[in-house]
């Protein structure tokens, strides 16, 4: 029987140098997706799949990150004092209960793959879930997502055991600019053995057009390979690096996503995503999309 997912990595240390000047200040993941931070959307997804630790990888310049996950005394008293019993049990339930969170630095730049090994000590061995908070994955309503991407996740690793990535499609004249899979036969309903791993390859030489879409669950072993895995790609310590030497050794599975995806690091994705939250919000959809309708035909 396969190991629970209780515990997730969320690196959260990049510099966020797109977003210029918003995030000379504020960290990127801290940019509203209409009124709640990216991060919150991914805490949110990571809670969903019944995720019992987070495990922020910081840097600097990111405490306010943890600040947002604990709890506020003044602000709490002061909406209590007003009568603010909505925004009171929101806050409730956004804030992660004492001893479900942990904090840890990743002092120097050094890639997504050092990142993960800065939680080495934390995760322990177990497996964990990754979730990179700029990739924000909104289910389609009523097609059995209900517990978000990572949620299905879960479930297939629950069948099959090993290590599990979430994919999607992208067009095939794209491939180049993602990380891509080869999937081979079905190990379950909509779950596939992954054959190759290949980081951005040449246009018109990937195995599939079925992208990487930031959500993994992983095996601790990855921790021992990320320790002596070589620089690549940017000098940095590459996660695909040690993933496909783990996959010498360990199965891997593909979940393809059924739903949006929205690239927060990017100007245009972070746009859209706040658009297609708002839409799927009841309280604000109404006037929002009328005031698009009316901008869009020049009103």
């Amino acid at each position: 029987m396969a190991k629970p997912i209780r515990k997730a990595i969320l690196p959260v240390a990049g510099l966020g140098t797109r977003f210029l000047p918003a995030t000379k200040a504020v960290p990127k993941e801290m940019l509203t997706v209409v009124d709640r931070p990216v991060v919150q959307h991914v805490v949110d997804e990571a809670r969903a799949a019944g995720i019992e630790h987070i495990v922020f990888v910081t840097g600097r310049n990111k405490a306010v990150i943890e600040d947002h996950f604990d709890r506020q005394f003044e602000l709490e008293r002061t909406l209590e004092e007003r009568g603010k019993t909505k925004e009171l049990e929101q806050l409730d339930r956004d804030t992660p209960k004492a001893g479900t969170t942990s904090f840890t630095r990743q002092q120097l730049p050094l890639g997504l793959g050092h990142a993960v090994w800065c939680a080495r000590d934390i995760i322990g061995d177990e497996p964990f879930a990754l979730l990179l908070p700029d990739m924000l994955h909104m289910a389609k309503p009523g097609n059995g997502n209900a517990k978000g991407c990572l949620g299905s996740m879960v479930e297939a690793y629950e069948k099959t055991g090993g290590n599990v990535i979430a994919v999607y499609e992208v067009p095939d004249d794209q491939t180049h600019q993602y990380g891509i899979v080869g999937k081979g036969t079905e190990a379950a309903p909509g779950v596939h053995a992954i054959e190759k791993m290949v980081e951005k390859p040449e246009a018109g030489t990937a195995p599939s057009n079925l992208a990487i879409s930031g959500r993994y669950i992983l095996q601790p072993g990855i921790f021992d390979l990320l320790a002596s895995q070589e620089t690549g790609a940017g000098g940095e310590i590459q996660l695909t690096d040690s993933m496909l030497k783990l996959m010498e050794r360990e199965p891997f599975y593909a979940v393809t996503f059924d739903g949006a995806i929205y690239d927060c690091g990017s100007k245009i994705g972070f746009l859209m995503a706040n658009v297609a939250y708002a839409l799927s919000r009841p309280d604000i959809a109404p006037a929002f999309e009328a005031e698009l309708r009316g901008m869009l035909a020049g009103g």
